[in-house]
């Protein structure tokens, strides 16, 4: 069981940056792969990036903006947003999953945290 708490988020303008940590419990943190999704208003969730074994993978929208990271000592990953923009705006998610190298699909996941609202302003 891995339990998972966000924080970080909050209401930034446009090209502003901010850094959502993610905390997880659990002796077994490395293990798993550990992924960003997102859920702008009235739209679908979707995967923003993920990180496994030191291999990470982002989706095209953010790709050059924002960096997952990971301190496995801490038990926490990280994602860096920079050079933000409106549609950014979202209520941000990190999850974690044993078994797919590199899982881009939120079913792939097993546990997820609860979410923080990042809000960009124009």
């Amino acid at each position: 069981q891995v339990q998972l708490v966000e924080s970080g988020g909050g209401l930034v303008q446009a090209g502003g940056s901010l850094r959502l940590p993610c905390a997880a419990s659990g002796r077994t943190f490395s293990s798993y792969g550990m992924g960003w999704f997102r859920q702008p208003p009235g739209k679908e969730r979707e995967f923003v990036a993920t990180i496994n074994w030191g291999t990470t993978y982002y989706a095209d929208s953010v790709k050059g903006r924002f960096t997952i990271s990971r301190d496995n000592a801490k038990n926490t990953v990280y994602l860096q947003m920079n050079s933000l923009k409106p549609e950014d705006t979202a209520v941000y998610y990190c999850a974690a999953q044993r078994g797919v190298i590199l899982a881009t699909k939120g079913g792939q996941y097993d546990y997820w945290g609860q979410g923080t609202q990042v809000t960009v302003s124009s």
